[in-house]
């Protein structure tokens, strides 16, 4: 759809087109806000990455939005939709919360992208002393799986907050378009099951040589399981191939893809065989790595769970994290919703007749869908953690909270560079107390810092 075809007035759930009717009479102001909030039995997440409302702002909300047009193309709409008159010709809001709400989902890819960042840091670190390579160890494989061209920008995008490596090409074009990055990531040549059977079961030593001499320099990626992993891995690349195989540079290395199997066993299986193959050298921690010109990626089967139990398998046998590059799709676009994070967009003041009044919520069957009061503030408590200010108690000068669009104008822009300034690592998110589903009860401490307002 063009951005001219848009109809804002049309972009909402369809009760909320009711919603005018039941204020209270001459409320002239509604104050809400938008958060992820902590879930009933403790929250999976103890960090959210915000990401995604400027492409939003942008695309939809920035400069003439409405048109007598687009409201009489509305107003027939909801008439025919409800059959009945609810529509609010001359006084509806101008900005829906549906399409805030929505904002869910790039925060949900680029929190769950920085997860597997800490998992990868975490074991990097340990098994190699260093964070070289890091922001190249997770690759988004994720573009074939979601389900709209949108979905493929948004997820896409928020990953490049936190790595530079996929092949979802509309997060590219949405990093250039929207946050001002001519190329926010990379990729490689690589192989798929079809350009490898193609060349039939007796000729497969044929199609990796073939990918070896078509892409002679830079990395190239083959998939090697086709038929067995294990034979392909000893006989071909360890044997038939190998000359060629320890010609190619650091810059320009193999990397060998399963596709199949328990991602873990197969994957240290695969490792053992290049060793016997290829051999291997000790890093300056002690840990086994392959030469150079030889590396592996897993794309199957992947999510933060599996990662880290294939990290922990391969440390267990003493091998460095150096040796392999992971890829994700399903679990990092598209396994997640609106529930992952708990996101919500609830008011939290009105006014009527001039005089404000905090309102909320506070459901006696789940407390933890209780909302904040009063007009909001950010500000970062001395033990550094962000906590908000509830009832417009707030210091000014304190509150972190920026207009970034006001009467239908961007007032404040971000480049994906600074995005990804804001997201980057710390030390402490490396250490294993503050990752997921470590250590519950410094979690619980740390989500109550961030998750909870002040009054």
């Amino acid at each position: 759809m063009a951005a001219q075809d848009f109809n804002i007035l049309l972009a909402t759930d369809s009760y909320k087109i009711t919603h005018y009717k039941q204020y209270p009479p001459n409320v002239s102001k509604v104050y809400s806000y938008f958060e992820c909030r902590r879930k009933k039995g403790g929250a999976q997440f103890n960090e959210i990455v915000f990401f995604g409302l400027q492409y939003l702002l942008k695309k939809y909300l920035s400069g003439r939005v409405i048109t007598e047009e687009k409201i009489q193309e509305a107003k027939v709409f909801y008439q025919m939709h409800f059959r009945q008159t609810v529509f609010d010709e001359e006084g509806w809001r101008k900005v829906l919360e549906t399409m805030l709400v929505q904002m869910w989902y790039p925060i949900s890819v680029a929190t769950i992208s920085r997860e597997f960042k800490k998992i990868l840091a975490k074991h990097l670190k340990a098994t190699s002393g260093s964070l070289e390579g890091l922001d190249f160890k997770l690759h988004d494989f994720g573009y074939r799986g979601v389900s709209s061209q949108e979905s493929a920008a948004l997820g896409g995008a928020a990953h490049l907050v936190n790595f530079c490596s996929t092949d979802t090409v509309a997060g590219l074009l949405m990093a250039q378009r929207y946050y001002g990055c001519p190329m926010a990531g990379f990729s490689m040549p690589a192989a798929e099951h079809s350009t490898i059977i193609s060349w039939g079961r007796s000729r497969e030593k044929e199609a990796f040589e073939s990918m070896l001499d078509q892409f002679p320099t830079g990395p190239v990626s083959v998939v090697s399981d086709s038929y067995d992993i294990f034979k392909a891995c000893r006989h071909i690349w360890g044997d038939k191939l190998k000359e060629r195989v320890i010609e190619r540079s650091e810059d320009s290395c193999l990397i060998i893809r399963p596709d199949s199997g328990d991602p873990a066993e197969t994957l240290i299986e695969v490792i053992k065989i290049l060793e016997e193959c290829f051999g291997c050298s000790l890093n300056s921690r002690g840990f086994k790595v392959l030469p150079s010109y030889l590396r592996i990626i897993q794309g199957d089967g992947i999510d933060l769970n599996s990662v880290d139990e294939i990290l922990e398998k391969l440390s267990d046998e003493g091998w460095s994290a150096e040796n392999v590059f992971f890829g994700c799709g399903s679990a990092l676009l598209q396994k997640l919703n609106r529930d992952t994070l708990n996101c919500a967009f609830k008011c939290s003041y009105v006014e009527t007749n001039g005089k404000g009044m905090d309102v909320y919520k506070q459901p006696v069957t789940d407390p933890s869908k209780g909302s904040k009061r009063g007009l909001l503030s950010l500000r970062r408590n001395s033990d550094g953690f962000i906590e908000t200010v509830e009832r417009g108690v707030g210091k000014p000068e304190e509150d972190m909270l920026v207009i970034v669009f006001e009467n239908g104008s961007i007032v404040q822009e971000y480049t994906l560079e600074e995005i990804r300034k804001n997201a980057r690592l710390q030390e402490d998110d490396i250490a294993p107390s503050q990752h997921n589903q470590d250590e519950p009860k410094s979690l619980e401490l740390h989500q109550k810092h961030i998750m909870n307002g002040v009054h």
